[in-house]
């Protein structure tokens, strides 16, 4: 990692880390025996500006950051490999998700998984992910300000595991990721970026459930997002 790459990842750090304490409500300086420790380190080079996905979810916490938490049985953190270089972020947890605390593991998850391993992978090879990580009541669709709220910790996470691709399914993954509002019909097709990584937006699963015509279009996204993984690899 050159210096100028380096520069760019801790100036990202910091912004996520101010994005997050303001979406919190926090609005002084952590001084704190860890704060300054850290403080410490910076400038001794690009591994010291590295947090792990244990770090990011012992910060997260039993978290009561928005309305969500009322409602909610488990946190939906993520799971999977955390130096994957394909990571899939979705939309949020449905109600199996809330019971096991695990993403993708109901009905939806399934189709993930077959489709997954169709690619000539598997599970434990990629992480998955979501955009809020608490199921919202009766799975209504997250309001922004639950988005605005919980979007930090998965910059973080995606930091931490610094992807080659990201796979946004469905339309409030991809819209969030790449701060459009541009429908998912238009966004499909073709890669985008998010902070240098490549993202490539698809139908969500459970959309694949009701509208079985539309696995065609996904299986090409598939192929493009296999071509460019392998690519990578």
């Amino acid at each position: 990692m050159n210096g100028k790459h380096a520069f760019a990842k801790a100036i990202a750090e910091i912004h996520n880390s101010l994005r997050f304490l303001s979406a919190t409500g926090y609005h002084g300086f952590d001084c704190s025996q860890k704060a300054l420790e850290k403080i410490d380190k910076w400038g001794q080079g690009p591994e010291s500006f590295s947090e792990t996905l244990n770090d990011i979810r012992s910060e997260l916490g039993d978290c009561q950051r928005c309305r969500l938490a009322q409602g909610r049985n488990k946190i939906v953190f993520g799971d999977g490999n955390p130096g994957a270089k394909l990571v899939f972020v979705g939309e949020g947890p449905g109600f199996e998700e809330d019971q096991q605390g695990k993403p993708f593991v109901g009905a939806a998850g399934q189709l993930l998984t077959r489709i997954i391993e169709a690619m000539n992978l598997t599970r434990g090879q990629v992480y998955i992910c979501n955009i809020i990580k608490c199921r919202p009541p009766g799975n209504r669709n997250p309001e922004p300000d639950e988005i605005k709220t919980c979007f930090p910790f998965l910059e973080r996470q995606i930091a931490a595991i610094q992807p080659d691709c990201i796979c946004a399914l469905g339309t409030f993954a991809a819209q969030t990721l790449l701060q459009t509002t541009t429908p998912i019909s238009r966004l499909r097709g073709r890669f985008h970026e998010y902070k240098g990584i490549k993202v490539l937006p698809t139908y969500h699963p459970a959309y694949l459930l009701r509208n079985s015509e539309k696995k065609r279009d996904v299986w090409e996204d598939m192929k493009m997002l296999m071509k460019e993984y392998h690519y990578e690899k």
